[in-house]
């Protein structure tokens, strides 16, 4: 599917576009960004590390890439590009970001179909809306499928917003961050096994999407989920704090928390 979504002007340095490779020389590549009108070039030292003995063993016409803009000459026009400044992960992240507006392409699509009306008519009058506020369909989107924003708060015809904002929750599920730890609780009272319990349960109670699971010798793997990073951060805090303060406010009781970067 060819991206409908066309950004205006030039991109600027350091920033990730995807391209379409159109022409291969001998110590240059030429190539069409998607999301811009706008032709770059790759030099020969800019497509990978090391010597390069045939340019055409690295690229073909057609094919797909993620390139950082190196220069922008507006004067002249011209954009110089690089393939081997791209690490896999910015790769990674770009295609996965071109792929979720895509979707929301698809979305509008289905609607133009269901409403007979041409695809690219009806994606200028949604971006009239939603690009004066947004880079793209999908951020609106997603701010939608989390209850952040509505269509008809952006103008956009009720009847019509209705029907997408029911694609978008069939299509787009919210991204969910994770969080979590390892809570040490001991107690040596003698109701420290009714203390621990209660703290856990308490722990449990500070909302949804909180699971505190013991994985023995007074250790507890507490993890917290939310579409909201901050939103999990603070519910992290609150629940770990909750059980610290319950556990230490019993005499002969301890209780700490170690961060996990990655909770399983």
């Amino acid at each position: 599917m060819t991206m409908l979504y066309q950004k205006e002007g030039f991109p600027e340095e350091n920033e990730l576009v995807m391209c379409t490779i159109t022409n291969i020389h001998f110590h240059s590549v030429f190539a069409q960004m998607d999301e811009y009108e706008k032709t770059g070039m790759i030099h020969i030292s800019e497509v990978s590390p090391g010597r390069i003995r045939n340019i055409r063993d690295f690229v073909k016409e057609g094919k797909k890439v993620v390139c950082k803009v190196l220069r922008v000459n507006l004067e002249k026009g011209h954009i110089d590009l690089s393939l081997r400044r791209v690490n896999e992960s910015q790769r990674r992240q770009k295609i996965n970001q071109i792929k979720q507006e895509q979707v929301c392409e698809k979305i509008v699509e289905q609607i133009a179909k269901k409403r007979n009306v041409e695809i690219k008519m009806l994606y200028n009058d949604l971006g009239k809306h939603i690009f004066e506020q947004y880079d793209g369909l999908f951020p609106c989107f997603e701010e939608i499928s989390i209850g952040e924003t509505s269509l008809e708060k952006l103008g956009i015809e009720k009847d019509l917003a209705k029907e997408i904002t029911e694609l978008i929750h069939q299509r787009i599920k919210p991204e969910e961050y994770q969080m979590g730890g390892e809570l040490s609780l001991t107690s040596y009272a003698p109701d420290g096994v009714e203390i621990i319990k209660q703290a856990v349960k308490k722990g449990q109670e500070v909302g949804e999407n909180v699971t505190l699971k013991y994985k023995g010798a007074g250790l507890f793997q507490v993890n917290v989920i939310d579409t909201d990073p901050k939103a999990a951060e603070k519910k992290l805090i609150e629940v770990t704090t909750t059980v610290i303060d319950f556990v230490k406010s019993h005499q002969n009781s301890l209780a700490s928390f170690t961060r996990k970067e990655e909770a399983k």
